[in-house]
């Protein structure tokens, strides 16, 4: 999004850079509205961790809270907060721990998303080409030019997902098989 999403814990954290990563999230905010309902004699509320809205304009509320960590009155407030987007037409996730894989190669290349890592055009298209056919990550970097200058490049277009690996399998390394994904914006 290019812009700061505040989060409460380590976990949210990982969340918003899975939300960031997403190609159908156009944009998500941080506790961005709460929720107020009677329960018996008594208002609760409730602030979801996140909003998000996908490219087809559906929004989506996130509650984050790990599945040995949903206590009762915790899961009355995200049974609350699916029957209210529900009503609203919104769809509601309450997650728990990603994947530890993936969240780490996340983690590394949300190093690298900032545009100014895929500024070098020719680099670029450079890496495009020789990831047209699978090739491993140092392999296709050691190709187009020194790694230390390429291998930012890289990680950005793997963060933009123009270039892709399976980031579930295993933390990204030299052998890591890499392919280009979607066309260069």
């Amino acid at each position: 999004m290019g812009d700061h999403v505040g989060f409460e814990s380590w976990l949210e954290r990982d969340h918003a850079m899975l939300l960031d990563f997403r190609a159908d999230v156009v944009a998500f905010a941080s506790q961005p509205f709460w929720l107020s309902w009677r329960h018996g004699d008594r208002t609760r509320r409730h602030a979801p961790d996140f909003f998000a809205r996908r490219a087809d304009g559906t929004g989506v509320v996130i509650d984050v809270r790990p599945d040995d960590r949903i206590e009762q009155a915790d899961a009355e407030a995200f049974d609350a907060t699916a029957r209210a987007c529900a009503e609203v037409g919104w769809l509601f996730h309450r997650v728990g721990t990603p994947d530890p894989v993936l969240a780490a190669n996340l983690r590394w290349l949300a190093r690298y998303r900032h545009p100014r890592c895929g500024v070098r055009r020719d680099v670029v298209a450079s890496l495009v080409g020789v990831f047209d056919r699978p090739t491993g990550l140092f392999t296709g970097a050691a190709e187009v030019g020194d790694r230390l200058a390429v291998l930012p490049v890289l990680y950005h277009l793997l963060w933009r997902q123009v270039l892709v690996a399976d980031l579930t399998v295993e933390p990204l390394r030299p052998g890591t098989v890499v392919r280009v994904g979607r066309c260069v914006p």
